[in-house]
C-alpha cells in the first residue's frame, strides 16, 4: 500500500514540476534551473537529517556509483528537460516523459542482462509509434523544429531509465536518504560547473519574483527533496521498473496542471499518442509488474 501511495504522490509533485520548469526557464537558464532545483532539494534533505540527527557522511560510501547516479539522475537530464521546454510545452515534454519505462526496459536488456519477450518487445514497438504520433506524424517536422525539444527530452528519458536499473543493482544496501541527498549534491555541482563554463548567470531580479520563489519551493523542496525519498524508496523497496511507474501518471497531471494554469493547448493526437505509449508501456513491463506484485505482497506482507 506505501509503495502505491508513494507512486501516486510523486506523480503530482512530477506533473507539477514540469510546469515549473516552463515558468522558470526564460529567466534562469536550463543550468540554472537544475542548480537552483537541486540546491534547494539538498537542503531540505540536510534539514531532515539534522533534525533526525543522522550523518551527512557516512563512512565508506561508494563515491564513484553515486556520481554516476547523480549524473544521470539529476544533473543531465534535468538540464535536458529544461532545454527541452524552450522548444516544446510542458504537457508534451511530460508526455515524452512517459515514455521512461520503455527505456528502462531496453536498458534493462542491453545493459543488465534483463530478459524480454516477444510481447514486451511489442510493447516497445507500441510505444516507439505513439512517439511518432506526438509529432503528428510529421518526421520533416520533428527533425526541422522539434529536434531539439523532442530529442534532448527523449535523451532525458535514456539516463532516467539508465539510472533506475543501475541503481537498483548498485545501491541496493544504502539508505534511501543518502542516495537522494547525493544525488542532488552531485547535481548541484555539476550544474554550477555548467554555468561557469558556458556564463550563464542567474540575476537577482529572477530569483526575487513571488513567482520565481513559488516555483523554486514546489521544484526543489517538493519536485527534487521529498520527491527523490519517495523514487529511491520505490526502486529498493520495488524496482527500477515500478519507480518508473510514475511517469504513466506524470502526463496526465502535467497536461491539468499546464492546461489549467498556463492555458495550453492539448490537441487530440496527443491523447492518441499517449493512450499508444501506455499500451506500450504495458505491455513492455507486463512481466516486472507481476514481479512488483510479489514484491509488494513480501514487504507489505499481504
Amino acid at each position: 500500500m506505501k509503495l502505491y501511495a508513494s507512486l501516486i504522490t510523486l506523480s503530482l509533485i512530477w506533473g507539477m514540476s514540469f510546469l515549473f520548469i516552463k515558468v522558470l526557464v526564460e529567466d534562469i537558464g536550463a543550468w540554472g534551473i537544475v542548480f537552483i532545483r537541486c540546491t534547494f532539494g539538498a537542503l531540505t534533505l540536510i534539514g531532515i537529517m539534522l533534525i533526525q540527527r543522522k550523518k551527512i557522511f557516512p563512512k565508506g560510501l561508494p563515491w564513484k556509483t553515486l556520481l554516476v547516479v547523480g549524473l544521470f539522475n539529476a544533473m543531465i537530464p534535468w538540464g535536458l528537460i529544461a532545454i527541452s521546454e524552450t522548444k516544446i510545452s510542458s504537457s508534451l515534454a511530460s508526455i515524452v516523459n512517459a515514455t521512461t519505462p520503455i527505456w528502462t526496459s531496453v536498458i534493462g536488456v542491453i545493459f543488465f542482462s534483463i530478459h524480454l519477450k516477444y510481447k514486451q518487445w511489442f510493447g516497445v514497438l507500441i510505444g516507439f509509434i505513439g512517439i511518432l504520433i506526438l509529432i503528428n506524424l510529421d518526421i520533416n517536422q520533428f527533425f526541422k523544429e522539434d529536434l531539439v525539444g523532442m530529442g534532448t527530452m527523449i535523451a532525458a528519458t535514456l539516463c532516467y531509465g539508465f539510472s533506475s536499473q543501475y541503481t537498483k543493482r548498485n545501491l541496493q544496501g544504502l539508505s534511501v536518504m543518502i542516495i537522494s541527498l547525493f544525488t542532488l549534491l552531485i547535481g548541484a555541482f555539476g550544474s554550477l560547473s555548467v554555468m561557469l563554463l558556458t556564463g550563464e548567470v542567474i540575476t537577482i531580479e529572477a530569483v526575487t519574483e513571488p513567482v520565481s520563489i513559488a516555483a523554486f519551493i514546489g521544484l526543489g523542496v517538493f519536485g527534487s527533496g521529498l520527491a527523490y525519498l519517495l523514487f529511491y524508496y520505490m526502486i529498493q523497496k520495488g524496482s527500477a521498473e515500478f519507480a518508473t511507474f510514475v511517469t504513466y501518471l506524470v502526463p496526465i497531471t502535467a497536461m491539468l496542471w499546464g492546461h489549467f494554469l498556463l492555458d495550453e493547448y492539448i490537441p487530440p493526437y496527443a491523447l492518441y499518442g499517449l493512450v499508444l505509449i501506455f499500451l506500450g508501456v504495458y505491455l513492455s513491463t507486463r512481466k516486472t509488474m507481476r514481479q512488483q506484485t510479489q514484491n509488494v505482497s513480501e514487504v507489505t506482507g499481504r
